[in-house]
């Protein structure tokens, strides 16, 4: 460290940081720079991010605002940090997360080290088995809405830097440019889209919610991942005295529950025929509700299981639509090769509880490279039954060409 810098700070933590968050890729921020633009004189722009943390005088600028649809159609805004920005966060967090990631309880699911969402989605669906009644919990905004005061006294309540507390909240305090070009003065919220982000939201989301979980309630188990979770209940009444005592909490915590989306769910099954008013709910991308499964005996039953939600299914058909929409001149090795990291992460994570729903979605791939076909080659004709035997000739000739085919799921052979 230069003499006379009063902070301790190393040019190798800038480095490493620097590393991190060109691994994660990501656009530019506010000053249009990308990681191309900024690696043309990389060592001094690390130089500068390193001299201002270092000397206390590092200051944000402001986020970008972009806009992305959610499933029920409206949007969700993430903020995006200059690529100086997401560096001076990733300094700050690699400080920062370890001192909090102890305190974290089991059963909290995201962003976090050896745990993940097909994790929480396993431990939900053993726990509906053994509890019948569930909360369905939504928070409305966290990111948007969680309290910069209470932030900053948990961060002081782990960390002793002042060269952290001092930069968490110059982060948390940076206003964003919303797409329509306004500039918006943040007092609360921590964007999604900032390295730092997560951690900050799992930390409020500890004392808010975890912690009073386990301390008050620790009869009833939970998952949560981000500010998705679910709280599982042994009766209706139990689920029903839990919301009204959650809803109370989340006030204390300047955090409300949707009152639309948040819900009690019945868990129907055999051996829990009633019937209920809410009797599904979706997780992690999941949809839990009563379905037909087959035992390792052979026989049928009903049972409360997840398999792939419609919106998740939907997400799917989508971005395969679209990449042979945007690729009609594509030879059929190109149009595979963007496909098929769509295909891999989604059968992935989706193949892991009951596959034969997610297996009925892929049918939707074979059928967009038929009509990819039916405009590619004028010659086969426009008839379903010619470019659906083409197609079976290729797989034949190329099983391994696309993701889904290597997984068994090929088109029939004319």
């Amino acid at each position: 460290m230069k003499e006379g810098k009063p902070f301790e700070i190393s040019k190798h933590q800038v480095m490493e940081a620097y590393r991190r968050v060109k691994a994660n890729h990501g656009a530019g921020g506010t000053d249009g720079v990308d990681f191309t633009e900024f690696e043309k004189d990389l060592k001094n722009n690390l130089y500068k991010i390193w001299n201002r943390m270092s000397s206390g005088c590092y200051f944000p600028a402001a986020v970008r605002g972009v806009e992305i649809p959610k499933k029920d159609g409206k949007k969700r805004l993430l903020g995006i940090p200059t690529i100086s920005d997401r560096v001076a966060q990733m300094v700050v967090r690699v400080n920062f997360e370890p001192q909090v990631e102890p305190i974290f309880c089991d059963d909290s699911y995201g962003y976090r080290p050896n745990r993940s969402a097909l994790d929480a989605v396993g431990t939900a669906r053993m726990r509906c088995w053994k509890m019948p009644w569930v909360i369905d919990l939504d928070i409305k905004g966290l990111f948007d809405n969680i309290d910069h005061e209470l932030m900053m006294k948990a961060v002081r309540k782990h960390t002793d830097s002042k060269w952290v507390t001092l930069y968490i909240e110059r982060f948390l305090k940076a206003p964003i440019v919303m797409p329509d070009g306004t500039v918006q003065e943040r007092n609360a919220g921590t964007p999604q889209g900032g390295v730092i982000s997560p951690v900050l939201a799992n930390l409020f989301m500890h004392y808010a919610f975890d912690w009073w979980m386990k301390q008050k309630q620790p009869q009833n188990p939970w998952e949560r991942y981000a500010d998705d979770a679910v709280i599982h209940c042994r009766t209706e009444k139990e689920a029903k005295t839990l919301l009204f005592q959650l809803n109370k909490r989340m006030a204390e915590c300047r955090l409300e529950l949707h009152p639309d989306k948040t819900k009690i769910v019945y868990c129907r099954s055999d051996v829990n025929p009633e019937h209920y008013e809410h009797e599904s709910f979706d997780f992690l991308g999941y949809t839990f509700r009563r379905r037909i499964v087959k035992s390792k005996h052979g026989n049928f039953f009903n049972s409360f299981t997840p398999a792939v939600s419609k919106g998740a299914s939907q997400h799917l058909r989508d971005s395969i639509r679209e990449i042979r929409r945007n690729h009609k001149t594509a030879s059929l090795e190109e149009l595979a090769e963007r496909m098929n990291p769509v295909l891999r992460g989604w059968m992935n994570y989706f193949y892991k509880y009951s596959a034969g729903e997610a297996r009925n979605v892929l049918n939707y791939v074979n059928l967009t490279l038929i009509q990819w076909i039916r405009c590619k080659y004028k010659s086969t004709g426009r008839k379903h039954l010619k470019s659906h035997k083409l197609l079976g000739r290729i797989c034949k000739e190329q099983p391994d060409l696309f993701y889904h085919w290597q997984m068994g799921l090929r088109p029939s052979v004319g």
